[in-house]
């Protein structure tokens, strides 16, 4: 019972009464997170009275089972949440509850020092988290009492949130803070019992005080029906009132983290690693990230949710806490628990904070070690690959600091065994470079036959050096940023003067140039022939069975990569390409013995089948069929 004395009307200690308007209205996206926030404080308190009772256990007053409470009464339209934590006096009340933005906790850490202070797991440094109350509330009543002192010290505090409040002083029996919502029409909702064990489960499962809330049971008869006036209520616990990811690795089972998360990633099926970290020194957290075993279905979507779910001191803040990894990593799932954050004044948001970049930088290195550790089971590694590998790749654009490490990651289809399967690391590539060979050999096509078939790789093919055949729409983004990998630089074997370092001798060099020379007349008469259509004309090594084929510059962006764009609506200027011949080839004898009325179409028609094998498009192939039946019926 409480006897109500001594009672005043006070006016909020900003006297801003739109300030006010605005926490309730404006501040919160979700309404349904006040109970997150009323729990969070209770849960507070049950923190101070248990750092309090460290010096003085008669606080707890004979109950030192710690517990927050919420009940409803759906007639009523109100609901209750209660804790019998550290409570407050009529200058707390005043103090805390009067002033926006006010937060006991934060004067309460600045009374610890040292390793009390290092370890108190507080969360009330967010001060304003009292009045979401007013979200779903027109009329709030806090009744409270401090621990250890006498019952006649209770405070009633009242208001509707309009600018001011009433404070009455009350007999209270229990120590504690005890708050009753008088819920708006359009917030009924929340006097139900499946809402709110919903909510704190979604919330507030991992508070480590319990939150319990009442079940009610009947007795039935032999009959099956309820046996009136047997109703029994019980107190339940609806939170799990453990973090795991709190609990020291040693003492949890890989059931456990394979559980978890499910919790944390609706996932039905396992995932394929994770890891456990615990951090301590200028910057506290905790982390707990999982490589899931399937894609999601909006993988590709990269405007879509991802991240971690975002804790502090086990209090869950945002679900998609995409601040902490880049965009590339946006497949892992997790949780990181902290207390170094700062958080606006409705803990949605992360205000600009260099530790946010700092715990980023921590958790990209954390998953690509992870990474790396189950790239050394290469079953599990390939099914990681198959299901988020073309995401992976965007990393070396994304991220330069890490550009080598992601590069190890990395898997390729190539001519080590020509099958599509992307199973090759550059590592291994690396390890069988013939002697002499000095770069990486890439081809980038359409598809993985077009590029296993590309004519550019037949002399590599000839003498046995390995190419990458690249061939998903991210490939050659991917290679204009992968510049080198261990001291080795990457060579599109399409682009620019064909370089083979040491694996040519000088006799092979000196033939080519012998061959160039003796061709000089007919590469001239082609260049003539084709005028505007190509950049330049040149006799080839590159080829052992095709005629032809087209080569772009060094620098220039590829065929792939044009689509793309176009595709897309990129305007982008017009790319000539070289026309290089084989001269040891056939059809270049014949066209070298071809009058000038057969000349230009043979010619116009190596370069049109070179465009073709490279996976181009023609501007007018109606010309080049013309051009293919006169030279075949000639």
């Amino acid at each position: 019972m409480s006897n109500t004395n001594h009672e005043e009307t006070l006016g909020f200690q900003t006297e801003v009464k739109q300030l006010l308007n605005l926490m309730i209205h404006s501040l919160y996206s979700n309404r349904e997170i006040f109970l997150r926030e009323l729990i969070s404080n209770a849960a507070d308190a049950c923190d101070k009275l248990r750092y309090a009772a460290l010096d003085n256990d008669a606080l707890y007053e004979g109950d030192s089972e710690l517990r927050v409470e919420i009940e409803h009464d759906a007639e009523a339209g109100t609901v209750t949440l209660r804790d019998n934590g550290i409570g407050m006096n009529r200058d707390d009340v005043i103090a805390n509850l009067g002033t926006i933005a006010r937060s006991g906790t934060s004067e309460f850490l600045k009374q610890l020092s040292g390793e009390q202070q290092k370890d108190a797991k507080l969360i009330g440094q967010f001060g304003v988290g009292f009045y979401s109350s007013f979200i779903v509330a027109d009329d709030v009543t806090v009744r409270t009492r401090k621990a250890g002192e006498d019952a006649s010290t209770g405070v009633e505090w009242r208001s509707k949130g309009e600018g001011e409040f009433t404070v009455a002083d009350i007999d209270l029996e229990k120590h504690g803070t005890e708050i009753i919502l008088h819920l708006k029409d359009d917030a009924k909702e929340f006097a139900d019992d499946f809402r709110l064990q919903n909510l704190v489960r979604k919330y507030s499962d991992h508070i480590e005080v319990p939150v319990r809330m009442p079940k009610t049971e009947t007795a039935k008869d032999d009959d099956g029906n309820p046996i009136e006036g047997s109703e029994v209520t019980t107190w339940e616990t609806v939170n799990e009132a453990t973090a795991l990811w709190v609990r020291p690795k040693s003492e949890i089972s890989d059931d456990e983290y394979k559980a978890f998360y499910k919790h944390v990633a609706h996932d039905f099926s396992d995932p394929l690693t994770w890891s456990h970290n615990k951090v301590e020194g200028k910057l506290e957290y905790t982390s707990l990230l999982y490589v899931p075993g399937r894609a999601p279905f909006d993988m590709f979507d990269r405007d879509g949710a991802r991240g971690v779910k975002l804790y502090v001191q086990r209090v869950f803040i945002m679900d998609d806490a995409e601040q902490f990894l880049p965009l590339y990593l946006r497949f892992i799932k997790g949780v990181l628990d902290t207390r170094d954050l700062s958080l606006n004044v409705s803990r949605e948001l992360l205000q600009q904070d260099p530790k946010v970049d700092k715990i980023k930088g921590a958790l990209t290195k954390r998953a690509l070690d992870m990474l790396k550790k189950l790239a050394k089971d290469d079953e599990q590694y390939q099914t990681f690959w198959n299901t988020f590998g073309s995401v992976l790749k965007e990393g070396p654009g994304e991220d330069a600091a890490n550009r080598e490490k992601i590069a190890g990651l990395l898997r390729f289809a190539s001519t080590h065994t020509d099958t599509a399967a992307q199973e090759h690391a550059l590592a291994d590539y690396v390890g069988r470079m013939k002697e002499g060979q000095q770069k990486i050999y890439y081809v980038v096509a359409d598809s993985f036959n077009a590029a296993k078939h590309s004519p550019h790789l037949e002399i590599f093919r000839k003498k046995g050096i390995e190419v990458l055949l690249l061939s998903d729409r991210i490939d050659e983004w991917l290679m204009s940023h992968l510049t080198e990998f261990d001291g080795k630089s990457f060579a599109d074997v399409a682009k620019g003067e064909l370089d083979l370092g040491d694996v040519e001798d000088e006799a092979e060099k000196k033939e080519q140039e012998e061959t160039a020379k003796a061709k000089e007349s007919l590469v001239k008469r082609v260049k003539e022939a084709l005028g505007e259509g190509v950049q330049d004309v040149k006799v080839t090594h590159r080829l052992t069975d095709s005629p032809a084929c087209v080569v772009l510059p060094e620098h220039e962006m590829g065929y792939q990569m044009r689509r793309i764009m176009e595709a897309a609506g990129q305007p982008l200027p017009e790319v000539k390409p070289i026309l290089e011949l084989n001269p040891s080839h056939s059809l270049v004898a014949r066209l070298e013995e071809a009058d000038d009325s057969l000349f230009a179409d043979l010619a116009h028609i190596l370069l049109d089948q070179a465009i073709i094998a490279e996976g181009g498009h023609l501007d007018d192939p109606a010309a080049y069929v013309k051009r293919l039946n006169g030279v075949l019926a000639a």
